[in-house]
């Protein structure tokens, strides 16, 4: 099952790297997803710089404007509530859809080629088809 949390607001790095700090500790979330318009590089917009999510560096290279999550149960979007409405004052909206992909697709097969194998399952649906595969996704996995 997938949602998505869509702010009222484009959120600022500080509040996307507090946002997704406390998204990660919910048990039940197997992936995230953030999307929004792209930033310029860094010497233009201090806006985009690495964030730390899990310890572990990131490069932020959109303004958020929303987050797509696949969940395990629809109980978990209780779980989310406080947390948003701690980081998102302003307001927000969850949608329960589906908004990631889950299978590889025909341009997929035609964009990477026969490297389309090489792309983990847990990759697809989550990068920016018009863009190289190691240039937008970074992956974090949970710690078991």
């Amino acid at each position: 099952m997938d949602i998505e949390i869509f702010p009222h607001r484009l959120l600022s790095t500080e509040t996307t790297e507090k946002l997704l700090n406390d998204l990660e500790g919910v048990e039940g979330i197997k992936r995230m997803v953030i999307q929004g318009q792209r930033l310029p590089p860094e010497e233009i917009n201090p806006e985009r710089r690495f964030i730390t999510i899990k310890g572990e560096k990131v490069d932020l290279q959109v303004k958020t404007g929303r987050v797509l999550m696949e969940i395990e149960e629809e109980d978990i979007i209780e779980e989310l509530k406080p947390i948003c409405e701690n980081h998102l004052p302003f307001g927000y909206n969850i949608h329960v859809g589906t908004f990631i992909r889950k299978k590889k697709t025909v341009t997929d097969d035609m964009k990477y080629g026969k490297s389309v194998d090489e792309i983990p399952d847990e990759m697809v649906g989550l990068t920016d088809q018009n863009a190289q595969l190691s240039e937008r996704a970074t992956i974090i996995k949970k710690k078991d």
